[in-house]
C-alpha cells in the first residue's frame, strides 16, 4: 500500500475540512479556525439548491441563447469529454436539455480501455458526434519526461493546458461560440494552490532545459493567442453544472443507469497516467494526497461530513497489485528503466517558478509594490 509520510513539524487542521498546513503553508484561518480555502468556497457566487431551483430562469436563458447561436450550423456547442463523471454527467444534461453538443476527446496516449467503452457508451446511447483529437505521442512523452527530470509537482498541467487549447481552436474552426465545461463548483472548487502551476512559458522553458526536441504540434495557447480566441473569436466557456444541482452519487447513479457508464474507482482515473500520478507520484514524491482536496469540495457542499472525509481517506490510495500493473506500464511508455524512474522519484521536489515563467505585474516591477495596497482598496470599490 503507498502510504504518505507525514512531515515531521505538527499540521494545523482546518475546522471545516480536512485541509491542513501541510498541503498549503500558506493558507490561513479565521477566528472559527476555518481555513482559508473554506472561506473562498463560500465567498463564490453559486446558487443554494436546498429550497428549490433558483437558477432555472437563469439556466434556460442560457440554454435558449446556446440554441440561438447553433442555428443553421451542424453543432450549438462544444463538450469536452474524457469519460469521468463530470464530462459525462455534463453530456447527459447538454442532451436532456436539447442542445446539439460536438464532444472532443483528448487522447492524449493514457486512456484506459474502461474509460474508452465509457466514452463509447455516451455518445452511441445520447447520439452524439466524437471528434477525438490524438496527441503526438513522442512529442507527448518528450515533455512529460521533461516534467519528470524538472522534478515540479504539477505534471498534468501539460495535459490541462493541451485540453484547453485544443479545445478552444477547434471551437473557433467549427463556428462554435459555446463550450460547456465539466468543471464546478460543488465537487471540485477546493485545489490548493502549491499543487498547481499553468503556464505555457513554465512549459516552454522546462521543455528547452529538459526536452529532446522543440514543441512542434502540442496544442498551446500564448497570452495573445488567448486574448484572441476569447475577444476576437469571442468563444465562451460556461459551467453548466453550477447552475443545477450537482450531487457526486446523484450524477453517478444516473450515468450508471441511463449510460452503462462503469465507475473507475477514483476521481480523474479514467486516465493510467492520471490514476498513477495521483495514487503513486504525488503521495510519494510530493506528500500529496489530492483526495483531500476533493473530499475538503464535497464537505463544502454539503454532500459529505468531515468524519466520513476522513474515513474514506484511511482506505488505501492504491490497489497494490494494481500499482504494480501500472507503474510497470507507466516506466515501459516513458521509456525510463526502473533505476531512473527511481532516481527522478528520489529528487528534490523543484518549483515551477524555478523555471521561466509568466511574471505578474509586481514581478516585472518589484519598485512599484508599494503600490499594491492601494490597488487593493481602489479594487473594492
Amino acid at each position: 500500500m503507498t502510504t504518505i509520510e507525514k512531515p515531521v513539524t505538527q499540521a494545523r487542521q482546518c475546522s471545516r475540512c480536512i485541509l491542513d498546513t501541510h498541503d498549503d503553508p500558506g493558507m490561513s484561518f479565521d477566528e472559527q479556525g476555518v481555513c482559508s480555502y473554506c472561506n473562498m468556497y463560500d465567498a463564490l457566487p453559486k446558487y443554494d439548491f436546498s429550497q428549490g431551483d433558483p437558477a432555472k430562469s437563469e439556466r434556460e436563458a442560457i440554454i435558449s441563447k446556446i440554441k440561438a447561436s447553433g442555428k443553421g450550423k451542424d453543432y450549438d456547442c462544444l463538450i469536452g469529454l474524457s469519460g469521468g463523471v463530470d464530462s459525462t454527467y455534463l453530456a447527459y444534461q447538454a442532451h436532456k436539455m436539447g442542445l446539439r453538443p460536438l464532444a472532443v476527446h483528448f487522447d492524449n496516449g493514457w486512456n484506459s480501455e474502461l474509460a474508452v467503452k465509457n466514452i463509447e457508451n455516451v455518445v452511441s446511447k445520447l447520439g452524439i458526434d466524437l471528434y477525438t483529437y490524438v496527441i503526438d505521442w513522442e512529442e507527448f512523452r518528450d515533455m512529460q519526461v521533461a516534467f519528470f527530470k524538472a522534478s515540479v509537482i504539477d505534471i498534468e498541467a501539460l495535459t490541462d493546458h493541451a485540453i484547453y487549447a485544443a479545445l478552444i481552436k477547434l471551437a473557433s474552426k467549427n463556428k462554435i461560440k459555446y463550450m460547456l465545461s465539466g468543471n464546478n463548483i460543488a465537487t471540485e472548487a477546493i485545489l490548493p494552490s502549491p499543487w498547481i502551476y499553468k503556464d505555457f512559458t513554465n512549459i516552454k522553458d522546462i521543455q528547452k532545459r529538459f526536452g529532446t526536441r522543440p514543441i512542434k504540434s502540442y496544442p498551446h495557447l500564448g497570452y495573445f493567442q488567448r486574448l484572441y480566441y476569447l475577444n476576437i473569436k469571442q468563444v465562451e466557456t460556461i459551467q453548466i453544472l453550477n447552475y443545477m444541482p450537482y450531487d457526486k452519487d446523484d450524477a453517478k447513479k444516473t450515468i450508471i443507469e441511463e449510460l452503462e457508464w462503469r465507475d473507475y474507482g477514483g476521481k480523474h482515473y479514467e486516465s493510467i497516467f492520471t490514476r498513477f500520478y495521483q495514487g503513486y507520484i504525488l503521495p510519494t514524491k510530493f506528500k500529496v494526497d489530492k483526495r483531500k482536496a476533493h473530499l475538503s469540495s464535497l464537505i463544502c457542499s454539503g454532500q459529505l461530513t468531515k468524519e466520513e472525509a476522513l474515513e474514506e481517506l484511511k482506505l488505501p490510495i492504491y490497489d497494490p497489485d494494481l500499482l504494480e500493473e501500472d507503474k510497470e506500464f507507466v516506466l515501459k511508455k516513458l521509456k525510463f528503466t526502473e533505476k531512473e524512474f527511481d532516481e527522478l522519484m528520489k529528487m528534490p521536489p523543484i518549483p515551477h517558478k524555478a523555471y521561466g515563467h509568466t511574471k505578474s505585474f509586481f514581478e516585472q516591477y518589484p519598485f512599484l509594490k508599494f503600490l499594491r495596497p492601494l490597488i487593493k482598496n481602489i479594487r473594492r470599490y
